[in-house]
């Protein structure tokens, strides 16, 4: 009979660590927190004001518990500060705000949003983070493709918000959530009810999508099935300020991947002065032709009304150009601060349509000093955190982990939104940019660190070498 030497080179065999339920119950809690953050505007859209403060409150309530039952390793000394400063200035508002019930409604929204993506990047692990993400957009990628059919084969016709039929045509399509064209060929909209918002969504999804494709994550064949809807919903969203930024992903992702193949000292300086060249000439030559460019993506020049809109908020920052109005993001369109304002298409517009502008008339140049130092320091690191060998001694050819490129690509979305949208400010824009800034400044290596390395029974894998 087979029995065991008192002398074992080995561990005898075992069966795999596997993960407890309550990780897995807490991941799948992160998933749905961010799906409700990618979601945006589907909430409003389904279940009016109430039932999006309602939802808000909830959940955050819910992770703010679960949090302080876990209690996880953060490093207190390392918050995102610019964004926390951005936080309590906006919050500071209220004192001089010229609309303090929407300053203090709007601010409970940016300091749940804010909450939130602390708790996510605190209790998952990068690896972790980028497959919630992934399983998040999933579950919004296809909801809103279900929601486009069941409107062109259930519902048939327009629908306006809350689930209602129009009784007539309305005088301008702006106003429905979904316009039934999945069939006919027009832009789509999804949950949303917004076009570019969808756009901006399906751009995340092929950039996610195919960094978990490139880390070689499981049931790939799948993966590949998710990049092909979010390529669909991206193409028939037709967002022309999407197509420039899927553009600059691009440029962004080679630059990366050039950088990873310098050896030298020396040889980065030659890349960056080569790309600083390219860029002055590029944003010239974009100035200088982008009346046909926009026209090419079906834009007007003064793409679509956002100059007059811009001319409009411009004109009240000169008011109070040093602390602004008051915070509002978004604006409340049945205030009489902002009803009747700016009317886009017969309906009051709710953003600036420009991030930085909009900051600038809400929290003046104070505010607009912090988001910038705010998106700075995340541009900064998360570069860094992309283009930088995993090292912590001696070892110096460690391979890189394409899931080092979801925040700097992540960055650059927002930035190039941030030019023609105010959406970088609330929902999973403002959500992303503090999670993944507050994630590199606890965990700056993957696999290492308190904030990486939690208990074999808790997470069903040990230290993960980036």
């Amino acid at each position: 009979m087979a029995v065991h030497t008192k002398h074992p080179i080995a561990p005898p065999p075992a069966a795999p660590v596997r993960e407890t339920t309550g990780h897995i119950l807490l991941r799948g809690w992160a998933v749905f927190v961010l799906a409700a953050a990618l979601a945006g505007t589907s909430w409003l859209m389904a279940f009016g004001v109430t039932g999006t403060f309602v939802m808000l409150v909830v959940t955050t309530s819910v992770s703010v518990i679960l949090w302080l039952f876990l209690r996880p390793a953060v490093q207190w000394r390392r918050l995102p500060w610019f964004a926390a400063g951005y936080v309590l200035w906006a919050v500071a508002s209220l004192i001089w705000s010229n609309w303090r019930d929407v300053t203090a409604l709007t601010l409970f929204l940016l300091v749940a949003t804010t909450v939130q993506a602390l708790f996510v990047g605190s209790v998952l692990t990068w690896r972790e983070l980028v497959r919630s993400i992934a399983a998040a957009l999933k579950w919004i990628l296809g909801l809103c493709l279900l929601f486009e059919l069941w409107v062109s084969l259930v519902w048939r016709g327009d629908i306006l918000p809350g689930f209602v039929r129009p009784d007539a045509p309305v005088d301008d399509p702006i106003v429905l959530w979904s316009r039934d064209n999945l069939i006919d060929g027009g832009r789509l909209q999804g949950l949303f009810g917004n076009a570019n918002a969808l756009a901006y969504v399906a751009l995340l999804g092929i950039v996610v999508f195919a960094i978990r494709i490139a880390s070689k994550a499981p049931r790939r064949p799948l993966l590949y099935v998710w990049t092909a809807l979010a390529v669909y919903l991206f193409v028939r969203a037709g967002s022309a300020t999407a197509t420039v930024a899927l553009a600059a992903v691009g440029v962004v992702l080679a630059t990366v991947l050039l950088m990873r193949t310098t050896r030298r000292a020396g040889e980065r300086t030659r890349y960056y002065a080569l790309y600083a060249a390219v860029a002055v000439v590029g944003l010239g030559a974009a100035w200088w032709l982008r009346e046909p460019v926009l026209a090419l993506l079906g834009r007007s020049s003064d793409l679509t009304g956002r100059e007059a809109i811009w001319q409009a908020v411009g004109a009240r920052v000169a008011e109070h150009p040093v602390i602004g109005w008051g915070f509002a993001t978004p604006w409340d369109p049945t205030h009489p601060g902002f009803d009747g304002w700016i009317v886009d298409h017969g309906v009051t517009v709710m953003q600036a349509h420009n991030m930085w502008l909009d900051v600038l008339f809400q929290l003046g140049i104070v505010g607009l000093v912090a988001i910038g130092l705010t998106f700075l320091a995340f541009i900064w690191r998360s570069w860094f955190f992309a283009v930088d060998r995993p090292r912590w001694d001696l070892v110096d050819d460690r391979p890189y982990s394409a899931v080092t490129l979801v925040p700097t690509l992540v960055g650059t979305i927002l930035l190039v939104q941030s030019v023609a949208e105010s959406a970088p400010l609330l929902n999973w824009g403002w959500m992303f940019l503090v999670m993944l800034g507050f994630k590199i400044k606890q965990a700056p290596l993957l696999g290492r660190g308190p904030s990486e390395q939690r208990l074999l029974s808790e997470q069903g894998e040990g230290p993960v070498e980036a």
